[in-house]
């Protein structure tokens, strides 16, 4: 992918290592502005499989963090993109865009023939997006509708999901 933007020529999106561990654990408290979605990361590590993890690093730092780990729909397995982080002074530079992208196409690679996001409805529809309900899915959560969306990386792969989408368990001890 070409870079249009001088400020990402440095950064690098790769999968996460041993090392980043604790760097990603910073990064995600420091766009959250609180521990819990950094706790949930590890405890995804731990517990999800598979889990995809993607780090953006720019000269040695880690500046931006994505995973995206089961979701549960019936006997269906799709992906679920959550937490997404970039750090705060990199925030709005197109670092997160390419995290996303970047982990869609792994979330291809791996099988995945969909992807749920609960995430701000004017951001992710730029990734092609749309409110679950459209395809018969919603949320185990009570969440407006517009901000529980569902990407079809396969063509009709969102036809048979019908229900309610099923996070891991990890999920369920955020705060």
């Amino acid at each position: 992918m070409k870079c249009k933007t001088p400020a990402l020529w440095g950064v690098h999106i790769r999968p996460e290592g041993i090392a980043d561990i604790e760097a990603i654990r910073r990064v995600n408290e420091a766009a959250f502005g609180q521990p819990d979605e950094a706790r949930l990361v590890d405890a995804l590590r731990e517990q999800a499989t598979p889990f995809l993890s993607r780090v953006a690093e720019e000269e040695g730092a880690i500046v931006g963090h994505i995973c995206f780990t089961p979701v549960e729909i019936g006997e269906a397995t799709i992906a679920g993109l959550a937490p997404m982080a970039v750090s705060p002074a990199r925030q709005h530079q197109g670092i997160g865009s390419r995290l996303v992208e970047a982990g869609l196409e792994e979330c291809r690679r791996a099988g995945f023939g969909a992807v749920v996001v609960l995430g701000h409805p004017e951001y992710y529809p730029r990734f092609g997006f749309a409110p679950a309900s459209r395809y018969g899915v919603r949320s185990e959560y009570d969440v407006p509708d517009d901000v529980f969306m569902l990407l079809e990386l396969v063509p009709g792969a969102a036809a048979p999901l019908k229900g309610v989408a099923r996070y891991h368990a990890a999920f369920g001890a955020l705060g």
